[in-house]
């Protein structure tokens, strides 16, 4: 079965944002320090998901929405203003990787 263009715009997507926004982004920013590592960890683990989500591996779609699901929680920490975005986006992705075309994609691989 090809695999649908849901699957390879957010593979990709998260791919690059693992690469750029996430591990560029804060070598760039500034001086290192405490939360350098786990915020590189965090840009690693999107890397993998998004990898791993091209490949076809079901893990993959539940890495992916559990990466959103962190993110909602660590921007509700800031405000709830801040975690709703993130909130809409993981039903959004939540919908494209588990909805029909793509469920059944991730089955017959």
């Amino acid at each position: 079965m090809k695999r649908p263009f849901q699957v390879t715009t957010l593979g990709w997507l998260f791919i690059a944002v693992g690469i750029l926004l996430s591990t560029i982004y804060h070598l760039w920013k500034g001086p290192l320090d405490r939360w350098t590592v786990p915020i590189l960890l965090v840009g690693i683990i999107a890397l993998v998901a998004g990898v791993f989500l091209l490949r076809g591996a079901g893990w993959a779609r539940w890495l992916v929405l559990a990466w959103l699901a962190f993110h909602v929680v660590v921007s509700a920490l800031n405000s709830l203003s801040d975690a709703m975005p993130h909130f809409v986006l993981l039903l959004v992705v939540g919908y494209f990787l588990l909805g029909p075309p793509t469920s059944k994609y991730f089955q017959s691989t």
